[in-house]
């Protein structure tokens, strides 16, 4: 009995150890799970908070985007530039600031879809904006009172009601293309763009906008609505003589650098009236271009000429200009600069610029095929074909592609049907794309016969679409990205910058466009 009895004892003895250390073991392993769960719970909070604070200090930081498009300047000007002045307003900018040496601008490279591509995220297929100079299948011709459907379309001071008149006289409603769809209204610039700009949309968040150019065309900025650039400025860029001659484009890049500081300093583009800063604003500059087409290169790597280097030289102190008006009023910090082209130009070496009359393509055509032709236009490096009877493209190009005449429009390479499609709306489908496009060797310019320029821009050659781009912030360090992006990612990198979302962009939607990468 007492053998059982104790029998009995130890095992509840046992038991209850057995229990406990159960029961603690439970605990250690509670506990173990809790502090476990807890240290993840705080480790999360950590890269969470930490991911905040490294994003929001740059989101509160930029108040406003600084714009400037530099026409004509490759990324290999940028460079050489910088190398060779690293005290320059560029270099300063470019050690805080990311620089992309493969950025491309739209094809074709001309300033019209160059500018739209950078302020609507998007290319020719969702702009509808083929070149300055183009043809619209769906609209009719000014004055004709809708009677004939198809119409030229050029977007440049031949729109204005008096071109030597330093604003234009602004836009004659009279010389616009009309639109037989809405009663046949004028078709101003803005009318004509597809898809909506970043002005547009920073308006629509209730922050200020501005832009400065060198056609009152240039209003097309404002986007579909009409009212995107709250205070827009541009003057005539044929009234100044800036068109053919460097000392002239340098005035007539004073006029606007004036008015962009007047903007900084918190008063409109005339200073004339009190205005916020804006927060999207900027302009673009011509000398450099103009002394591209009248000073040239020295080589292919992009030596200049000294007419050439004076031009960069006077850019530099006019967007020094800004920076200093930045500064002034405290704002620079808060400034996200950014530099680029609308197009570039070539050739760069002299020895490879051939004329084309612009007159022999329309003359093989027409003896050829009397009755083809709707319209084409030339300008620069690129030819743009426009057919009456579209089925006939392929024995057109036939006719193109033969040695004689492949050798009198010295032509590299001719674009149409599926191989023009692959990069371009269809132009069965849509009513501004050309048929047949020409491509003519590095050097080959359409121009007139009797022309000083050296150089012209509108093609598809490295030289015409590989332009500068440079975004500065005091701030940021010094980096250079070589992977290729294109100026459409400028627009969603504005946005971003702002604190808005970039895909309120319309061409962003359909292009699936991103912002730069940093």
């Amino acid at each position: 009995m007492n053998t059982k009895n104790n029998l009995a004892a130890r095992n509840d003895s046992r038991l209850h150890v057995l229990n406990l250390q159960s029961t603690k073991e439970g605990f250690k392993r509670k506990t173990f799970v809790t502090f476990t769960f807890l240290s993840l719970i705080l480790f999360a909070g950590i890269v969470s908070l930490r991911s905040w604070a490294s994003a929001t200090p740059a989101s509160k930081q930029v108040k406003r985007v600084l714009l400037i498009s530099v026409d004509g300047l490759h990324a290999l000007d940028l460079a050489n530039f910088i190398q060779s002045d690293p005290q320059s307003n560029l270099a300063q900018l470019s050690v805080s600031g990311v620089t992309y040496t493969q950025a491309s601008t739209s094809k074709p490279s001309d300033s019209f879809p160059g500018l739209m591509s950078i302020v609507t995220g998007g290319s020719p297929i969702s702009t509808g904006l083929w070149y300055e100079g183009s043809y619209a299948r769906d609209l009719s011709p000014a004055g004709s009172d809708c009677q004939t459907i198809g119409t030229e379309v050029v977007w440049d001071s031949g729109i204005d009601r008096d071109k030597k008149l330093v604003d234009g006289g602004g836009i004659d409603p009279a010389k616009l293309p009309l639109d037989p769809r809405k009663g046949c209204s004028p078709v101003y610039p803005h009318d004509y763009l597809r898809v909506n700009t970043v002005f547009e949309v920073v308006r629509k968040a209730n922050l200020h906008t501005a832009w400065v150019d060198k056609h009152p065309s240039y209003e097309m900025t404002n986007g579909p609505s009409g009212l995107g650039v709250e205070d827009l400025f541009t003057p005539e860029l044929a009234a100044s003589g800036a068109s053919r001659d460097v000392k002239k484009a340098e005035l007539f890049d004073d006029k606007k650098i004036d008015a962009v500081v007047n903007e900084i300093n918190g008063k409109d583009h005339s200073g004339t009236k009190a205005a916020p800063t804006p927060s999207l604003f900027g302009t673009s500059l011509q000398a450099f271009s103009m002394g591209q087409k009248l000073g040239g290169y020295t080589d292919e790597i992009g030596t200049p000429s000294e007419v050439l280097s004076e031009t960069l030289r006077h850019t530099d102190e006019s967007i020094g200009k800004l920076l200093e008006a930045l500064r002034q009023r405290e704002l620079k910090d808060s400034t996200l600069v950014i530099v680029t082209s609308k197009h570039g130009e070539s050739p760069m070496d002299p020895r490879k610029r051939r004329l084309v009359a612009d007159t022999i393509l329309e003359g093989i055509l027409k003896t050829s095929h009397p009755d083809a032709l709707t319209f084409a236009y030339q300008d620069g490096d690129l030819a743009s074909v426009w057919l009456r009877d579209q089925t006939q493209t392929q024995t057109i190009v036939a006719t193109l592609s033969k040695p004689e005449n492949e050798s009198a429009t010295d032509v590299e390479e001719i674009l149409a049907g599926a191989s023009l499609q692959l990069m371009f709306n269809d132009p069965l489908h849509d009513s501004r794309t050309p048929d047949i496009l020409l491509v003519p060797r590095l050097g080959g310019l359409y121009m007139e016969a009797d022309t000083k320029f050296l150089a012209e821009h509108g093609g598809f050659h490295k030289q015409d679409t590989n332009v500068a781009l440079l975004l500065s912030r005091p701030g940021l360090p010094t980096e250079v990205i070589k992977t290729p992006v294109q100026t459409t990612q400028i627009a969603p990198t504005i946005l971003k910058a702002l604190g808005l979302d970039f895909h309120a962009l319309q061409a962003v939607q359909k292009e699936k466009t991103r912002e730069l990468p940093e």
